[in-house]
């Protein structure tokens, strides 16, 4: 599989047995968990490469609003792509789409897939739930892989009966466009992101500076195409609360891992973003 072959060889050879078995793997059918950002991105990379591809999540509307998504960032995709050639963009956009299907149920679908891809909440004990009902029914070559950005892997496997055929396959957003893909304990990027956000509003919390003053900062003294506030919107401030809660549950004493009451508060308010309309900023 083009965009994740190389990294689940890599994943998985942590034993001699599993080596062997992996260097036989062909990932042709993938189904992705997860119809939101990264679900669809990750969804929409598979197909555009060459897989056939299941999308799943809880409803057909949820599914209807991915695959318009997909569309949107194909075409655009399609439009640099072939510049010079409209009609092999179109027909580069139409091929990928019709590599993706959707679907509600996920047992119904992994017992005919080579690789599973979870891409829902960054909740453990969702993700637990999620893998070792599929686990029951995925075919026993299938690889589970789960695009968490600060879960252990390990702790998630160990809901099921395949711990040498899970990886870690932890995609950026937006994913055709980011480039890299983390399969290596402690998610390098997140890691020192997620605490940088978090400084960030914690000093706005303290007063020492508005989120307007520490965005306009940060472009222009770091460079960064986004201000932390700005990139936290993007993001979505329930997804970065569901990283900070996890790593806050394993070592509480950390002063990097505390939780934020403004960003707690926003978040019980269902405030979590551009995803919503309104998160630090409000959104048209």
């Amino acid at each position: 599989m083009a965009f994740v072959t190389r990294q689940l060889l890599r994943s998985v050879s942590s034993s001699s047995v599993a080596s062997a078995s992996a260097k036989k793997i062909v990932v042709k059918h993938v189904t992705v968990i997860g119809g939101g950002l990264m679900g669809a991105g990750i969804a929409q990379v598979a197909a555009a490469t060459g897989h056939t591809v299941v999308l799943v999540d809880q409803t057909e509307d949820i599914l209807a609003k991915s695959k318009k998504g997909i569309e949107e960032s194909l075409r655009k995709v399609a439009k640099k792509k072939f510049a010079e050639d409209p009609k092999a963009g179109d027909e580069f956009v139409q091929k990928t789409l019709n590599s993706i299907s959707t679907s509600t149920d996920a047992a119904s679908v992994v017992h005919s897939t080579d690789l599973v891809v979870e891409a829902i909440v960054e909740n453990l004990t969702a993700k637990n739930e999620l893998f070792k009902r599929l686990d029951k029914f995925a075919a026993e070559h299938t690889i589970f892989a789960s695009n968490t950005s600060s879960l252990q892997i390990t702790s998630i496997a160990n809901a099921t009966t395949r711990q040498d055929r899970f990886a870690g396959l932890h995609f950026f957003n937006p994913v055709p466009i980011m480039k890299l893909v983390e399969d290596t304990p402690g998610f390098i990027v997140n890691r020192l992101l997620v605490p940088y956000l978090m400084e960030a509003v914690r000093l706005h919390e303290r007063g020492d500076a508005s989120k307007e003053d520490i965005d306009t900062a940060m472009k222009l003294g770091a460079g960064y195409p986004m201000g932390p506030f700005e990139l936290l919107d993007y993001v979505g401030l329930d997804t970065t609360k569901f990283i900070v809660d996890g790593w806050y549950e394993m070592d509480a004493e950390n002063p990097l891992f505390q939780p934020s009451p403004i960003m707690n508060k926003l978040v019980a308010e269902n405030k979590f973003g551009k995803k919503s309309g309104e998160g630090f900023y409000k959104y048209k």
